[in-house]
This record gives C-alpha cells, structure tokens and sequence, in this order.
C-alpha cells in the first residue's frame, strides 16, 4: 500500500508542476524556505535545499521534474495495482522498471548532485528489496516444495 501511495503522490506533484505556474511554485518554496524554524540559521540543509529546488521549478527543470515524476509515479501505480491483483508477471517487472529508474536517477544525481534524486533512488532500491522479499513469498505459496 505504502508504494501504491507514493506512486499516486508522485503523479499528482507530476501533474502539479505541470499545470500550476512557476511563480506560484516558486512563493510556495521560498515561503516553506523562510518559516521561522528553517530560518534561523542561514546556512540551514533543508532551508538552503526548499531555495535551491524554487529556483529549479522553472523552465526545462520543471518539465524534467513533472515528466519525470508522472511516468514514475503512473508505471509505478499500474504495477501496484497489478501487485495487489495477485499477477505473478508484476513482481520482476515492478522490479526491471525501478531498476531502469533507479539507474537512470543514479546518472542524474552524478551530474546534478540533487537530493531529490537520491531519495527517489534510495526509496526506490528500499521498494525493489520489499517486492523480490514478497515475490518470494508468492512464489513459495504458489508452488510449495
């Protein structure tokens, strides 16, 4: 269920930044980067992140980013959604295609140092540990022995 949720968060922040405008993206941010716990401390991880992402949300980024996160996160719905169908055939494809992600994350995150894309990688190979555990699983209640 927890994949299913975060396949369907990336495709609704996906389709935002598709539709929502980049000033608005960029207030939000900067907003989120001021808040009075973030700001206390200039040189704040999380708060230098939020200013540097706003910046980010623009332009040929921002389509990157709503792209990219919408076929995530819609491959990823699709075989959840089969997963939770009981189909065999989705495990090791669920598994093929966040390998493919996590490969291409790996390459974006060597050029542009984004801990976006190091999130997305780590929880990525955290979902690719959880499904062949759980393939597993199926597989030995489908052919016992």
């Amino acid at each position: 269920m927890l994949k299913g949720l975060h396949a369907l968060l990336e495709s609704v922040t996906g389709t935002t930044l598709f539709f929502l405008p980049a000033r608005t993206l960029n207030r939000i941010a900067f907003r989120l980067a001021r808040l009075d716990f973030l700001s206390r401390n200039p040189h704040d991880v999380i708060g230098t992140h939020l200013r540097h992402m706003a910046v980010g949300v623009t332009g040929t980024g921002r389509r990157f980013a709503a792209i990219y996160l919408l076929s995530h996160g819609l491959v990823k719905l699709v075989l959840v959604i089969e997963l939770l169908r009981n189909r065999l055939w989705a495990y090791p494809l669920m598994i093929v295609m966040l390998s493919v992600f996590i490969g291409y994350q790996s390459y974006r995150f060597w050029l542009t140092h984004s801990i976006v894309m190091a999130a997305l990688t780590i929880f990525d190979l955290a979902v690719i540990v959880l499904t062949w555990l759980e393939y597993r699983e199926q597989l030995k209640l489908r052919h016992p022995g």
